[in-house]
Formats: C-alpha cells, structure tokens, sequence
C-alpha cells in the first residue's frame, strides 16, 4: 500500500504524467522540495501540451470524452513543401549529424512560416508532414480571404532563404505550394477520455487541399470563393480550371503590416503560494492535472510518455528509423457533415467517435500509435505508425493484423441515417515500410508536434490511394515481411506518383489458416 502522502489521492493521476525518476521520488511521503519539482514539471508538461495542440480546440470548456461540434466560418490554406525527399536524402547518410542538420532546416523553415501565419492572424490547425492546414477565421471584417493571400504572399518571399540549401551532397532547393479556399467546416471532438482527436469534416476542407494541389510551386493559387471575396484587393492570373493565382507585384507597403500580435494560448497557473506550505503546493498541483489531463488526451500514449520524459530537456532527439507506416481512408462519415440537418452533427460526430475508438483500441493493441486523423481529398486519413517511438521487431506483422482488424470495424460500422441519406461507409488501406526521419517538428517553443515524415511516407499514402474498397494494398517489402502467415496477391507493376518507375504492388487478403 502506498505510504501516507499529501500525493497519495493523485497518484493514479500523476504515474502517466512524471518521468520515471521523478516518480520514485514522490514515493511515500515526500518532502516539500519533491512536491515543488513535480509542480514544476507539470507547469513545463502543461506548455508543451498547449504547444502540440491546435488553438481550436476549447480546452477550458472541454471534458475529454465528450463529443462536440461546432460550425466554423473562413478561410483555409493548405501549403506543402517541394524538395524536402532530397533533403532528406542528403542528410540521411551522416547519421546523427545528418539528423540534427535536416531538424535545423526544418525548425528554421517552420519557425519563418508559423510566425507569418500566427502575424497574419491564421491558426495552424495541424502539420501533415512537411505540410500545414492553416484557418483564418471569419470575423466582423470578414477579411479573411485577404488576410490568408496576404500571408500566402509574405510566405512565399520568404521561401528565398530555402532557395539553396548546402547539404552533405550539394544544393537542394526548397519550394512551396498554396493554396486557398473560403467557406465552412465543421469541427468535431471525438474519441474516449483516453484519446481524444480534433477533427475537421465537410467538403470545404478538402477544397483547401484541391487547391494546393491546383496550384504552382512559389505561387499562391486560390478558389473561386476565395476569389470572389479578395478579387478587387489584389491582381490575378488565370490558373487551372476554376482557380486564380496571385500576382505578387505588391511593394512592401502595399503588402502591409502584420495584421495581429501573435496570441499564445497560455493557460494561467498560480506560481505565487506559500511553497513550504504542503497542502497548499498540493492544491496547485491539482489544479495544474485539472489543466494537462484534457490537453494530454489529445496525444498518443507512447508520445506522451516521450514528451514527459524529456519536459526538462524539452527536446527530442531526431532520428533516422525505419519504421512501418500505415493510412487508412475512411470514407463515407466525414462526407455527410455537409448534407447533415440541424442537429444530426453530433449523431454524425458520435458514430464517427465510436469507430476512430475502436481503430485506436485495434492499433494499441498491436503496439502502434494512432497519430492523427486528417483532411484527405474524400474521408478522412488515419495516420498510424508501428516502430515509432516503440520500436519492435516484427513491425509488418503488427501492422498487417491491424489493417485486417481495421477493415472489419469499419465494415461492421452501423452508419447513421444522415440528411434522409445512410452512408456508404468503407475504408482504403495502404501499408509501406522503410527509413524515415523522426524529430519534433515546428517551433522549438511554440506550436509544434512529434512527427514521421519522408518517402517512405509519402508512398503509404499513394498505396492508400491505388486501393479499392475495402482493400488493403502493401508494398513489396511489406509483402515478404508477412507472407508466411498473411495471404497476398499481386496487383502487378503499378506507377505511383513521384516513382521514377513502376512498384510492384500487393493486395493483403487475408490471414493465412492455421493448418
């Protein structure tokens, strides 16, 4: 039995939230000064909770477990990074050195862009590996349109200092695509008190993603919406059928000043108390789990772990693994936000929550971590990693299970009745293996996020893509990673985007009998 103790009440509260050392020290009956380090620490852990976690997000009116919609109004920008493979790439070799030499790329490319956009007055929402879903929100002015281009435009000059990036193997040349679109969204807090997710669902979002992918490196490429609100503040080209790129030919007073301060969202804590005082030091610890236990549900345990165990350094070591990565589209749910009539959103949200539920709970239970649910150009993508930042020995195996406990969850889905319309709900699965680099990514005090990134990602995805219904595709080496116990048939030598050749390209059926 755990001695007496001012912490003995919180403790079932505080074993997830300490690192190890820390811990034991506040074993039994500990002395003011450990009562003061664990205060510490959890005011740290309460900042890098609030930095990895989207501004949306209302955490002070937040029970974590409670599902919540909430119509939003704005602009979107959706940016993604050209060249950063090579960068990679480059680095890749020089092990450790190599590691920290792309992170300080990334920090200094992140850190420029976050600070244009928290300037220009937009909120990034979430990184998807080298890229960014950015929302300006809608307000009396309703300039959100023009403050989104403003920032697109202050972005792109500032991509000159990527222009020629030195490397281990030469100059690598950074560049980035914008794109804009106006119109709503509905945002949508779902999962357990364990693992909570925000989530952006309804046609206007994947519009912010068409537009970038309509667009042209160095240039900001917006939608006829979009359009239609900034049309007479700045000049236009024609782009791609139904979109309009931007001419920048703005001198730097007509481009303007910053239209914000930038807003942290700082949650206060009391650190005026009597700190000899032992009932009063407890009553600030309470009141700082009160804060990080819903701000912690929004991260994967193993990540958690991580960031706990390195609060006081607050830095995580980059690196180079080879993990296994999977995407799972999940289709059918996220789509009938928009057709949804007055007060089905939460029916909608409430079945969406179930299923991201038992996904997690299928993924856990394998030993991978679910690490976001995303924008894609129809559903939703699940993100989920194995071998990262757990590392295991037979990653495509834990991987493969999960992909066929997936599919079955998604198939059992009783789907709601949404707009007079039952939806279609099904998934595409897309399972890819090999290096990658792993760092925390973004500001190194400000918004950021642990994350997996480079081609070994980027073909998960495309897998993902080539998939049909309910179909699980994988690439070659994950086929002969799982042959012995999984089923695979070939789909033959399949081009995929940004392959220099064709792949050869596996359809996981099954699980192989037990003869």
């Amino acid at each position: 039995m755990l001695p007496e103790s001012p912490l003995t009440t919180i403790e079932g509260r505080l074993r997830y939230l300490l690192p190890s050392e820390m811990y034991v020290s506040m074993w039994g009956n500990p002395s003011v000064d450990v009562m003061i380090q664990v205060h510490d620490h959890l005011r740290t852990l309460q900042r890098i909770l609030q930095d990895y976690t989207s501004k949306q997000i209302d955490i002070a009116a937040l029970k974590p477990g409670d599902v919540k919609t909430d119509w939003k109004y704005g602009t979107m920008m959706f940016t993604d990074l050209a060249g950063f493979t090579k960068l990679m790439e480059a680095n890749a070799a020089k092990g450790q050195e190599g590691a920290e030499n792309l992170l300080k790329e990334l920090t200094k490319y992140f850190s420029t862009m976050i600070s244009i956009i928290s300037k220009s007055g937009g909120e990034l929402v979430e990184f998807t590996g080298d890229a960014m879903l950015v929302v300006f929100p809608k307000k009396e002015k309703k300039d959100d349109a023009q403050r989104a281009i403003r920032a697109g435009l202050r972005m792109q000059r500032a991509m000159k200092d990527f222009a020629e990036i030195q490397t281990p193997s030469g100059i690598v040349n950074l560049k980035m695509r914008i794109g804009v679109h106006s119109g709503k969204f509905l945002t949508a807090e779902i999962g357990t008190p364990r693992r909570m997710e925000h989530v952006l669902l309804g046609k206007d979002v994947q519009q912010a993603k068409h537009a970038e992918g309509a667009g042209m490196n160095e240039r900001v490429n917006v939608s006829a919406s979009a359009y239609e609100l900034a049309q007479d503040d700045f000049r236009f080209e024609e782009g791609n059928p139904g979109y309009h790129l931007v001419i920048d030919d703005l001198s730097t007073e007509d481009l303007g000043d910053y239209e914000i301060t930038p807003m942290g969202r700082r949650m206060a804590s009391n650190v005026l108390f009597d700190k000899k005082n032992k009932k009063e030091v407890l009553n600030n610890i309470v009141e700082m789990l009160n804060s990080i236990e819903p701000l912690a549900s929004y991260i994967p345990d193993p990540v958690l772990s991580l960031l706990v165990e390195s609060a006081a350094d607050r830095r995580i070591r980059p690196d180079f693994p080879s993990p296994t990565i999977m995407f799972v589209n999940f289709i059918g749910l996220p789509e009938s936000a928009d057709r949804a009539l007055p007060g089905e959103e939460r029916k909608l949200a409430v079945s969406f929550s179930k299923a991201f539920s038992l996904i997690n709970a299928a993924v856990e239970a394998r030993g991978g971590v679910l690490k976001k649910v995303t924008y894609h150009l129809s559903g939703s993508d699940i993100v989920i990693y194995f071998g990262v930042p757990n590392g295991h020995t037979n990653n495509e195996m834990r991987a493969a299970s999960a992909a066929v406990a997936i599919r079955e969850i998604v198939q059992n889905i009783k789907a709601p009745t949404i707009g007079n319309i039952q939806p279609d709900v099904y998934c595409q699965i897309g399972i890819n293996m090999g290096p990658a680099f792993v760092a925390e990514i973004g500001e190194p005090r400000g918004r950021r996020e642990f994350n997996v990134l480079g081609d070994t990602v980027n073909t998960a995805a495309r897998l993902m893509n080539r998939a049909q219904k309910n179909q699980i595709v994988v690439s070659e080496q994950v086929k002969q990673a799982i042959e012995a116990k999984y089923e695979c048939v070939s789909l033959g030598e399949i081009p995929l985007k940004g392959k220099s050749k064709p792949m050869s390209l596996y359809e996981l059926v099954k699980q192989k009998s037990k003869n």
